[in-house]
């Protein structure tokens, strides 16, 4: 590679397949009642759209981090944006909620071959003192798409029906695909061999895992059937996934070849609390847009571009503020500023809950919106950067995997722990088979019903806000770093 050549060509032409990636994880969400009147699907078949994105993305990306290692960022970045763009159409195309759910499983494994090779990316062409400014862009978008994806969609779905928030991919990605062909250099390749053993027990511990956390409520925690009238009870699911991933560490620490994630990835503390607090990032954002968005929508009876606009001030706090930060402490302690972000966005989260009210105008919510846009500016950039100034370039891949894996990780419980929190709270505050009713909205809900829909959104949000003081201790346990201490 020409070592005169800038680097910024080639990020801003990843970015943009990331930014889809990510805008794809949470544009569903606003979409979500309007598909459960165009394909006739329940509560529990229509999160399952999101859900299985997320699973798909989450579950192959520690290996995929160690694909862009082996085979170089580049090729399997294209891969995965081909993969990404094609099944983005499928999904457009989609004429029941089944087609539609294998689509979106197809459309996570190509935004999971693309997602670690932007990290690495930047782990392998920024000096470690330059890339403050470009963890900040990484960090802008990575919060600005997961928060943009539902103002897009409730402008899409208004405007043209909810088969373009994927059909939208298409034409973004083939730009996509010739930008990065020209403009990101071919990395030299590290000789990796590939651990099969590891991979195998990895992808069966967190399928199972995951797989056991979104199917819990929805079996009541009790007796799930698998084929042939055999069933299991669903917590089994989870015990035998933590399982393989016991024996996947145990693996890891005994082989003779290369392990798929090298332990000594957590010898660096301040990678592990990184890793601790993303995971509940990714689970507080993706948890909080389902009761928002449903309260908008079905209870105050909102149009999706409507609801959308809540989102403005966050979208727009975000992205301008990002690159600022990136730069701002590329010298400095990211702890106290991260940290600060974390309780913004706690406090953000429970804001939105308490103004779930029906004597309360719903665009009184644009004020947790900033904050929301404010704290994420505090957070992502800063994490990512945090998480990966101490490792060498050859774990590039491996370190950038494991983290986006985390990211995903919380993501995908984030998705299952707000779909058992919402369905238990409207039936505490409205009855059984509360959860089942909620349409399309079409006009706001009466007054004796929206207090009690209202009540029970709230006090959803309440959980993910609360589980934010568990990131805010991991960032206070990180050791001061700045970027002359990287190597």
């Amino acid at each position: 590679m020409n070592s005169t050549r800038s680097p910024w060509p080639g990020l801003w032409s990843m970015i943009i397949g990331f930014f889809m990636i990510l805008v794809d994880s949470t544009i569903v969400n606003v979409a979500l009642p309007h598909i459960m009147t165009g394909l006739g699907a329940g509560l529990n078949e229509v999160i399952w759209v999101t859900s299985a994105y997320l699973l798909a993305y989450a579950v192959p990306l520690l290996i995929t981090g160690r694909l862009g290692d082996r085979f170089g960022p580049k090729p399997v970045f294209l891969i995965g944006l081909a993969t990404f763009t094609l099944s983005s159409l499928w999904c457009g195309l989609s004429g029941s909620i089944e087609m539609l759910i294998v689509a979106r499983v197809v459309q996570g494994l190509g935004a999971a071959l693309m997602a670690p090779q932007t990290m690495a990316v930047i782990m392998r062409t920024f000096a470690p003192d330059r890339r403050g400014a470009a963890m900040g862009l990484w960090g802008g978008v990575a919060g600005a798409g997961l928060l943009v994806g539902p103002l897009l969609g409730g402008f899409l779905v208004d405007a043209v029906g909810w088969e373009w928030i994927f059909f939208v991919n298409v034409p973004v990605g083939l730009i996509a695909i010739v930008l990065v062909i020209i403009n990101v250099p071919s990395l030299e390749l590290h000789a990796h061999s590939f651990d099969w053993v590891g991979v195998v027990l990895s992808s069966a511990g967190l399928f199972l895992i995951v797989f056991g956390i979104q199917e819990g409520e929805t079996y009541e925690w009790g007796q799930m059937p698998i084929v042939g009238g055999f069933s299991v009870p669903v917590w089994s699911l989870i015990i035998l996934g933590a399982l393989l991933m016991g024996a996947f560490v145990w693996w890891q620490k005994v082989q003779h070849g290369e392990p798929l994630v090298p332990l000594a990835l957590f010898a660096d503390r301040n990678f592990v609390l990184s890793n601790t607090a993303i995971t509940i990032v990714g689970l507080v954002v993706t948890a909080m847009n389902i009761p928002l968005f449903l309260y908008l929508q079905s209870g105050r009876g909102l149009t999706p571009s409507q609801s959308a606009l809540i989102l403005v001030p966050m979208a727009v706090c975000s992205g301008v503020l990002s690159p600022f930060t990136g730069r701002f402490l590329q010298d400095r302690d990211a702890r106290p500023w991260t940290a600060a972000g974390l309780v913004g966005l706690a406090i953000a989260t429970a804001w939105y809950g308490f103004w779930f009210d029906a004597a309360r105008s719903p665009w009184w919510l644009l004020l947790p919106s900033a904050l929301v846009g404010i704290s994420a500016s505090l957070i992502w950039g800063p994490l990512a950067m945090v998480a990966t100034r101490g490792l060498p370039p050859q774990l590039a891949g491996a370190g950038s995997g494991v983290y986006n894996t985390t990211r995903q990780v919380g993501a995908v419980i984030g998705s299952a722990v707000i779909a058992a929190v919402t369905s238990a709270r409207l039936t505490a505050h409205l009855g059984e088979g509360a959860s089942t009713a909620v349409g399309a909205g079409g006009g706001a809900m009466p007054t004796q019903v929206l207090d009690g829909f209202a009540a029970a959104m709230g006090e959803s949000m309440y959980v993910p806000a609360t589980l934010l003081v568990l990131a805010v201790v991991s960032v206070l346990f990180m050791r001061p770093q700045v970027a002359s201490s990287a190597p």
